[in-house]
This record gives structure tokens, sequence and C-alpha cells, in this order.
């Protein structure tokens, strides 16, 4: 028995295993395999094709299965469903397994990278820094809420929101005097904790060499580039800047019948937080664009003129896009557009 592809169903405790041989028929099939003994089955067998959804521990995984020689798969979970077969098998792990171990050997499937531990890292501090925004988005929310209630209705700007709260707190009778001040301790602890964050990105952006080769580009900052490296490294599965724009959703939806072309609102598909940074930095190029007679700026306000303030920030939100996946490629031999 030769074990020649592998789908594994990911979990927490117990894993589905399907493997298949050179004929394509079922040669492992193991619906529970606690997660003790996961690794050493895979160890015991010969290098191999291993599938598995990019979901959480995925990328543990795959490092520690490469170990043994095996080459490792990841997909995302919506390119596995189509080959599930609910109609004849129903949705459970041993069926998961079985199209995870389809999926894989597609010629056309889409595949994750498998990222390192230093990128993971990275990440490990965007997605808290993240949790803490939201935190104290919800917060200010709060505070305002809390406040409308006794007739005191806060704009939504958020310095407008701490200024005021803080002129109307020793007004405020009984308990809702010390409800609010405990409120607005916390947001200055997370104003505090947001900034300590931002100086460990900003640190991690200035040791990383692809970063600060990144940051040479107008509208990307630390946040940015230090994001766009500890996603997709230098983009190697991206085969030309369009695809990378097309993963990170800023390409518009197709809807093209008959020889009809139809373009609709971009897509929005992809990580929404590279999104969220590439968009941001646009808008700051686009503001200072007024100020500037570089290519890129008169392009920029032309694209405005004709289509709109916010379809010029998407507009440069691609450029930038792009040339951050030619940056990566290319590396030191990459050159800003005159």
């Amino acid at each position: 028995m030769t074990i020649v592809t592998l789908g594994i169903d990911l979990a927490k405790n117990v894993f589905a295993v399907h493997g298949i041989d050179e004929t394509g028929k079922a040669a492992l099939v193991r619906p529970e395999v606690p997660r003790a003994k996961l690794l050493e089955l895979i160890a015991n067998l010969p290098p191999c094709l291993i599938g598995m959804e990019a979901c959480s521990g995925a990328h543990q995984w795959a490092r520690e299965f490469t170990q043994f020689g095996h080459t490792v798969r990841l997909m995302a979970p919506k390119f596995v469903v189509p080959y599930r077969m609910s109609g004849k098998r129903g949705k459970n792990d041993a069926a998961d397994a079985a199209a995870i171990c389809e999926a894989v050997t597609r010629p056309n499937m889409r595949f994750v990278p498998v990222k390192s531990i230093e990128q993971q890292s990275q990440l490990f501090v965007h997605r808290a820094r993240q949790g803490y925004v939201q935190q104290r988005t919800a917060l200010i929310n709060r505070i305002r809420g809390l406040l409308s209630e006794l007739g005191i209705v806060l704009p939504l700007k958020a310095a407008t929101v701490r200024r005021e709260a803080h002129k109307h707190l020793e007004d405020l009778p009984g308990w809702c005097n010390t409800v609010v001040g405990d409120a607005l301790s916390e947001l200055t602890r997370l104003d505090e904790r947001i900034t300590q964050y931002d100086k460990y990105i900003a640190q991690a952006a200035k040791e990383d060499v692809q970063s600060v080769q990144l940051m040479r580009l107008g509208g990307i900052g630390p946040t940015t580039a230090s994001a766009i490296v500890a996603t997709v490294g230098k983009g190697h599965d991206f085969t030309c800047g369009r695809q990378f724009c097309a993963w990170l959703g800023l390409v518009p939806g197709q809807y093209s019948s008959g020889g009809k072309q139809r373009l609709g609102r971009i897509t929005k598909a992809g990580d929404p937080y590279l999104r969220t940074l590439l968009i941001l930095g646009a808008k700051a190029v686009l503001n200072a664009a007024k100020n500037k007679t570089d290519p890129v700026s008169r392009w920029a306000i032309e694209v405005q003129k004709r289509r709109g303030y916010w379809k010029a920030v998407v507009a440069v939100a691609a450029k930038n896009a792009r040339l951050c996946w030619a940056m990566l490629q290319r590396g030191d031999e990459f050159k800003l557009p005159a």
C-alpha cells in the first residue's frame, strides 16, 4: 500500500484522515484519529501530498508534516465544499477528509501559502492590535449610549466623545459618575496599549528588509508593509499584480455573458484587514496629491475628476497593491515608475 495523496480534516481533538493510492482507491481511511496519534501516523507514511483546509492550527501542522518530507497544500474551506458530494454521503468529518483529498489534486485549485513562525508572530501583533482597536470603538459607543440616556448626545468623533465625556463627568449623578468614569479610565488604558502595539509594528517593519522597501511607496506605512509581508511573504503564490488585487477584492466583479462585458462593484474578497489598510493609505495619497506634481499624483487627480473620489481611492489602492507585489517579486531590482 503506497499512499500518494492524503486529506486531513483538522479539528481540536479528533481528526479524520483519508488517503488514496496510485489508482485513486481509498487505501487509508481513519474517521477518528486522536490528536496525540496524528503526528505519529503521518511520520510513518512515505512522502506524499497532504491537503488540509486553512483553519486554526493548519500552518503549524503543515510545518510539522513538512519535516517528514511530505508536500503540504492548504486550501480555503469554500473551495473544498463542491467536492464534498453532500447528496451522496452527507456532512461529516470522514466526508470532509475525502473531499479535501479530492480537492488537493485538482490542477486549477488555489492554495494558501504556508506561513513561517516569523510571519505568524508578526500577524499575532496585528491581530492583537486590531482587537484592542475594536474594543476601544465598542467602549466609545458604550459611553455615547450611556450618556444619551441622560440627555447628553455626543457626535461620533472619538476625540469629541473623550473631551465632552470628561467635561460632563462631574455633573453625572450617583452611580452614573462611577460607571462613566471607569469607562473613561479603561479607554485611556486601551489608548496606551494600542500606542505600544503601534511601536511594536513600527520596530518590526524597520528591521525587515522587505517592509522597508514597501514603505518607499506613497500610502504604505509600517502597519501596511508589515501586514503584507507577514501575510503573503514574497508573493510567489500570485502570478501577477492583478491577481494579487483580485485576491484583495480591489477589482470589479464581472457579470459578463454573450460577448457583452459588465463590470460591477469591487468584490471585497480576500483579507479585509489588508484591504482596509490599503484603502486608508490611498485616501492619504489622494488628499496629498493636490499639492504634488509627480506622475502618480497627477494620475490620481485625473481619475478623481473623471470617476469621483471613492473610485479614485480604490484605483490608488489597487495600484499600490500591484506595486507591492512587484517589489516583493523583484526585490532590489525593482525601480519606482518615473
